[in-house]
């Protein structure tokens, strides 16, 4: 694609207000493959007047209106698949096909999913003597973050179009070409002017802008939870309400009994999709004493299977950061069974899949997300000893148990603190909320409860 040198306000390409261009770089090649602008606070501030000018109109529109257009944002966003794959590939560096299937075919699900939401959702409920009403929060402020970006747009834009909400968007400034991408698809699908606008720019400047702006009535972040806590302070000095989903540190529990070949395979797999860069990835594994060392063997003969299958680091920063992570792991003693910090390649933001045995739980690498192709270890004694580390982090965002018996798996689920739990290896449901618990967020993406973020109530009482 070639990249816009502006910005997608009030539904036409206008030039940002000053502060220059931000290079978007492939990791993969090192080479820069776009240009977009760094937009500023004064393009905050009219992308968020176009939002608020849009809003009557979009809001009053009908939810069957309202849901044609998400059906046709879907249907835009098929029809472009491979040149969208092929963006999140080249400014990502994600694998084609997993580009194809996951960073494009999630969203355009997700989307679709919507579409049927805003079709059918109840805006109305009758209860009691009062009348109920789900009415759009208002002008929302999306900062999404640059390890899915296509998924992580359209999570937070299609339930804020379904709502009835108007919306600016401020992606990630390491991958804002598919962002680009997403506004073209949102001018095709004939969505008014004002109510989707794009400003791209870095974090620190125009994403502050626009989560301390004071007509935002919504800031959704997705990004570390550090961030989030800013993010948090800012909207709580305005009593602006936020939806923050941050950082996580998953735990894959294998009990015994389970079949382990399989729980180490998929648990290897999972850490190593995207290169390691998924928030809810499982990078805490945990398995009994008695089958400790098979455990082991077997995650490092299947990691050594990912060497040329992953993609790079989406940055130098980022690279330098998990092999900084490696280094701590094993200079507080944990034991290397795969990888390292060593580079694997001469060019590229390369990662080695990484392995490591005889963790303890109070390791930095035990509690601190790395978010890079890094996978933890640790041994249990019993049940509640897998329960008491599976919880011993700030973490709660997902994680996985493993049984021979569902129903024992189940039951340990239901004692994870965190917000989305894999029994035996279960397929992702795009309509399940998706949120976390303690310090990885606050609110629900995905379904119905995604769409109950964007909406406030009102009782008539008759």
């Amino acid at each position: 694609m070639k990249a816009h040198d502006a910005l997608y306000i009030d539904g036409a390409w206008r030039p940002a207000g000053g502060g220059g261009m931000i290079e978007v770089v492939d990791p993969a090649e090192e080479r820069v493959v776009g240009r977009v602008p760094a937009g500023g606070p004064q393009d905050v501030d009219a992308a968020v007047r176009a939002a608020r000018a849009a809003l009557p109109a979009w809001s009053a529109t009908p939810p069957a209106e309202r849901a044609a257009r998400l059906a046709a944002l879907r249907d835009v966003l098929a029809a472009r698949k491979d040149e969208i794959a092929g963006t999140v590939t080249a400014e990502l560096g994600s694998p084609l096909p997993f580009s194809q299937a996951v960073h494009v075919g999630m969203p355009i699900a997700v989307a679709g999913s919507y579409a049927e939401l805003a079709a059918a959702h109840p805006f109305e409920e009758t209860v009691g003597n009062s009348t109920v009403l789900h009415e759009p929060i208002g002008v929302v402020g999306a900062i999404t973050p640059w390890n899915y970006p296509l998924h992580q747009i359209v999570a937070k834009v299609a339930p804020a179009l379904a709502a009835g909400c108007t919306i600016v968007l401020k992606p990630a400034e390491d991958t804002p070409l598919t962002a680009q991408l997403f506004a073209e698809a949102v001018h095709e699908a004939g969505v008014p002017a004002g109510v989707f606008n794009l400003v791209t720019g870095l974090g620190p400047v125009a994403g502050q802008a626009l989560a301390e702006h004071p007509d935002v009535d919504l800031v959704s972040f997705t990004g570390s939870t550090a961030v989030g806590r800013r993010i948090g302070a800012a909207a709580g000095a305005a009593v602006k309400k936020v939806a923050l989903e941050l950082g996580g540190k998953s735990a894959n529990v294998i009990l015994p009994g389970a079949d382990l070949a399989r729980a180490v395979n998929v648990g290897v797999a999972n850490v190593m999709a995207n290169s390691g860069q998924t928030c809810s990835a499982w990078t805490r594994m945990l398995v009994h004493r008695d089958q400790y060392d098979e455990a082991v063997g077997l995650a490092a003969t299947a990691a050594a299977k990912y060497g040329d299958r992953i993609g790079p680091l989406v940055s130098a920063k980022q690279r330098d950061r998990v092999r900084g992570y490696i280094e701590k792991g094993v200079a507080e003693g944990a034991r290397l069974v795969a990888g390292g910090p060593e580079a694997p390649r001469e060019k590229g933001y390369f990662v080695s899949p990484t392995v490591f045995a005889d963790v303890t739980p109070q390791m930095t690498i035990a509690q601190e997300e790395i978010f890079g192709p890094v996978l933890a270890i640790l041994r249990y004694e019993d049940e509640e000893d897998a329960l008491r580390i599976a919880n011993g982090t700030v973490y709660g965002l997902a994680g996985a148990v493993w049984a021979a018996d569902e129903a024992e798996a189940v039951a340990f689920a239901r004692r994870m603190d965190t917000g989305q739990v894999d029994i035996n290896g279960g397929r992702f449901n795009p309509l399940a909320p998706f949120g976390g618990y303690k310090q990885s967020g606050v609110g629900r993406e995905l379904g119905a409860h995604g769409l109950a973020e964007y909406l406030q109530t009102k009782s008539l009482q008759f």
